[in-house]
């Protein structure tokens, strides 16, 4: 931003597009500290800039970020039509980017929180789709989607529709993928290791709560990441329906704790 308002000869699509750019980046920190309305304020001045600079990737991705927020707060129909609008507005973009197929896999959750599983499939093909393109499908910043996270995405939309033993194969699947399994990514892997230890508790198999939450807690505390906190939060809900024992007791009071002590220092 600083370069564009330096250069006198800067035109208004110049300095609109920075702007843009600048305020999905902000948006993206105040999400990740779970400041939702500073999170949304952020992105709807980043839709507001990247469509006035007639960027049509760098807008459909405000909408994606600001759908994200609604997921966030559970206005799941709210997210489906924005993705609806991004996936529209992404059709006008450049078609070597991976805008439209992130567009779609966040799609798809909406739609697997809807219930809608037809609706939740179709979003999935589309976003799959992302392995026909060829070159550099994404920046690297405001842009980071390259389908490489589809097996966990999968796996987790199957989850949310009830679907355990498919949600079970793609989860495990992208829990062996290399990045994963190398630690490169604690917000990646600790989402999978979230949803594999509610497929747990969802089939009652205490072995598989504890060795898979206990994983997510320890990734959770060593990132300092808002997202697995959250999850991991949402997860308290599945263990409640597990009795009194022990170990699930000590695990729910552990999440409590992290949850307590990161709203502390928001």
């Amino acid at each position: 931003m600083n370069d564009a308002l330096r250069d006198g000869r800067a035109q208004t699509g110049t300095l609109c597009f920075a702007a843009g750019d600048l305020f999905q980046l902000a948006g993206e920190l105040a999400f990740d500290a779970n400041r939702y309305h500073d999170a949304a304020a952020s992105y709807s001045l980043a839709v507001s800039a990247s469509k006035e600079a007639g960027a049509y990737d760098l807008w459909a991705c405000a909408l994606i970020r600001s759908a994200y927020v609604d997921l966030s707060e559970r206005r799941y129909k709210r997210a489906a039509d924005t993705l609806g609008a991004a996936r529209r507005v992404a059709l006008r973009g450049d078609s070597s980017l991976a805008t439209k197929h992130w567009a779609a896999a966040v799609q798809a959750e909406a739609f697997a929180w809807l219930g809608d599983f037809d609706a939740c499939e179709e979003a999935l093909d589309e976003a799959e789709k992302v392995a026909s393109l060829s070159g550099q499908v994404s920046n690297g910043g405001w842009l980071r989607f390259d389908g490489s996270r589809l097996a966990e995405e999968r796996g987790a939309r199957y989850l949310q529709l009830n679907r355990l033993g498919l949600a079970e194969t793609s989860l495990k699947d992208a829990l062996t993928l290399a990045p994963l399994a190398a630690g490169h990514s604690f917000r990646r892997r600790g989402a999978v290791l979230v949803d594999l230890a509610a497929i747990g508790a969802k089939r009652k198999d205490l072995e598989q709560v504890m060795q898979y939450g206990l994983e997510a807690l320890r990734l959770a505390r060593a990132s300092g990441s808002g997202y697995v906190a959250r999850r991991l939060h949402a997860l308290t809900s599945e263990l409640d329906t597990l009795g009194r024992d022990r170990r699930i007791t000590e695990l729910k009071a552990e999440i409590g704790s992290l949850t307590a002590s990161r709203e502390g220092m928001a």
